[in-house]
């Protein structure tokens, strides 16, 4: 039996690590993409013997360019691609325009483009049927931030939500599943730099019905099923890992 295959986009670390450990554990193979050499050799030391890794922004075209040739040599045929690649800036509607303009292109980049540009590249690639496409998006897709900053943010991850379902829409013809999930505050990463101040941790665990705050290993697992045969039938959804907080909105 062939061994399946697993591209991850932003891979060195948070979710993506995570979801990479995961896969990895199932038996794929698994090759991760991020921005940093030294990041990503790290990384895979923890995925496992045998993982790959390529350092490229998949924000500019030209570097995809030059990626694409050695991951396809080294991979072939990829069964599942999960855009996870993203970052935030601080936008606010008191944010100066030029200094808006400046981190809404960055961020719009580095979270929409990014997976539009790699999807597309990725797309000639991808088995034909059987391929699955797993978006992360974000609560703030749906909802915006409990704290003025994300107006960038959530407008990239809302364009996620869309591109999902236009994708899952053209693909599916081909048998190829496209799906996001929508992660709410996950706790045990570095995306918020040094974390969330202790009050806001607690508003947001008192505000979820499950009364903690999510995990990474929360959002792997729910990446892990929707590439799974489990979930052949299931294209075109947003599925929120929040622990509840957005129960009947």
């Amino acid at each position: 039996m062939t061994q399946p295959t697993v591209v991850i986009s932003g891979g060195s670390s948070g979710i993506g690590l995570a979801t990479a450990q995961r896969m990895a554990m199932q038996g794929y193979r698994v090759a991760i993409v991020a921005r940093s050499l030294q990041r990503l050799q790290a990384a895979a030391q923890r995925i496992g013997s045998g993982t790959l890794h390529f350092s490229a922004d998949l924000s500019q075209r030209a570097e995809i360019d030059a990626l694409m040739p050695r991951l396809i040599q080294a991979l072939g045929t990829v069964d599942v691609l999960i855009n996870n690649a993203g970052f935030t800036r601080v936008i606010s509607v008191d944010t100066p325009l030029a200094q808006a303009e400046q981190q809404w292109n960055a961020v719009i980049d580095g979270n929409l483009k990014s997976t539009f540009l790699f999807t597309q590249a990725m797309l000639p690639h991808l088995r034909k049927p059987g391929g699955r496409i797993v978006n992360i998006s974000s609560i703030a897709a749906q909802c915006g931030s409990g704290n003025p900053g994300a107006l960038g943010y959530s407008a990239a991850k809302a364009g996620v939500v869309g591109l999902t379902v236009s994708l899952a829409r053209e693909l599916g013809p081909q048998g190829i599943t496209v799906n996001a999930i929508a992660p709410g505050y996950i706790a045990d990463t570095r995306f918020f730099g040094d974390g969330l101040p202790a009050s806001v941790i607690d508003a947001i665990t008192a505000d979820t019905p499950l009364a903690r705050t999510g995990r990474v290993e929360d959002v792997a697992e729910a990446a892990l099923w929707l590439a799974s045969p489990a979930a052949a039938f299931i294209t075109g959804t947003l599925l929120p890992i929040n622990g509840g907080a957005r129960v009947g909105s």
